[in-house]
């Protein structure tokens, strides 16, 4: 179990969980019901945005943690809008707007919000 201090911020997972290339899911509690997040991991980089598409509201995963990401983009498997992993922004597909970010960082191999 992660251990977390109020100066580093929320733990959310180790670096180590988060595939090089890939995608995890990470569900935040919160006093109006919580969200999901999808943590993309690049080398040292993880990015996260809310594991929701602007198209329709709908998850990006195919199945619960399940991500459809191929060369540092991510489709939501709904209706195959594509994003860029680094930034959010919608490559193709019917959205209009990109993915919502979620600021994070990597503290001594741990993943946390700020």
């Amino acid at each position: 179990m992660l251990e977390v201090s109020a100066e580093a911020g929320r733990a959310l997972c180790r670096l180590d969980e988060v595939p090089d290339g890939g995608a995890i899911a990470v569900d935040i509690d919160s006093s109006t019901g919580g969200f999901n997040l999808i943590l993309l991991r690049r080398g040292d980089q993880v990015f996260a945005y809310h594991n929701e598409c602007p198209h329709a509201g709908r998850r990006l995963d195919w199945s619960p943690g399940k991500f459809l990401v191929k060369d540092a983009t991510v489709i939501c498997a709904a209706h195959g809008a594509t994003f860029d992993v680094p930034s959010g922004a919608v490559i193709a597909g019917p959205c209009r707007s990109g993915l919502v970010p979620m600021p994070l960082r990597v503290v001594d191999g741990v993943v946390r919000l700020p």
